[in-house]
């Protein structure tokens, strides 16, 4: 039965980091520096998104006032490295990289090369369209992404410094 026959519609949103996750991050690493001086880094390449709670909340928000049905929505949020995090959090504590764990990743990737060839780019996201023929996407006109475009968190234009993750978190 399609979704019309129900009058309903349902769209999704690319997951996210947010701060929140940080904040139980910075617990454990606050506490594993006092009783040993070090924070462990998985790699000193890795880096990840970051959104903050209440602009996730916002994000979903505007999805849901603009979604049609089917589409997947990505926003267009900032990028740290890891080890510029644990700077920020533990500027005294000696770093001690410790090696990728199994099925861990070295950058997050929001948007693959596959769904850009099917994807809108908006101001603050991108828009992955459904391929089904029977979508209607009179209002997400299809914008050409360039060849081979990936949204990855180590090729991202945008970057929360050290600086600015200080002020978030205090």
């Amino acid at each position: 039965m399609h979704t019309e026959e129900l009058g309903t519609h349902s769209s999704l949103v690319h997951d996210m980091e947010t701060l929140l996750v940080v904040e139980v991050v910075l617990s454990l690493s606050f506490k594993k520096q006092k009783e040993t001086g070090t924070v462990t880094i998985t790699d000193d390449r890795m880096t990840r998104f970051w959104i903050t709670l209440e602009e996730g909340v916002q994000f979903v928000i505007n999805c849901i006032e603009n979604m049609q049905g089917g589409e997947i929505f990505v926003p267009k949020i900032s990028s740290m490295k890891m080890i510029d995090l644990a700077d920020a959090i533990a500027p005294d504590a000696q770093k001690k990289i410790i090696g990728i764990r199994a099925g861990e990743k070295l950058h997050e990737i929001l948007l693959s090369k596959d769904e850009a060839r099917h994807s809108v780019e908006k101001e603050d996201s991108f828009v992955i369209v459904p391929e089904d023929n029977a979508w209607d996407d009179k209002e997400w006109k299809i914008s050409e992404l360039p060849e081979d475009f990936e949204y990855a968190s180590n090729t991202n234009t945008e970057w929360i410094t050290e600086k600015e993750l200080k002020e978030m978190i205090e």
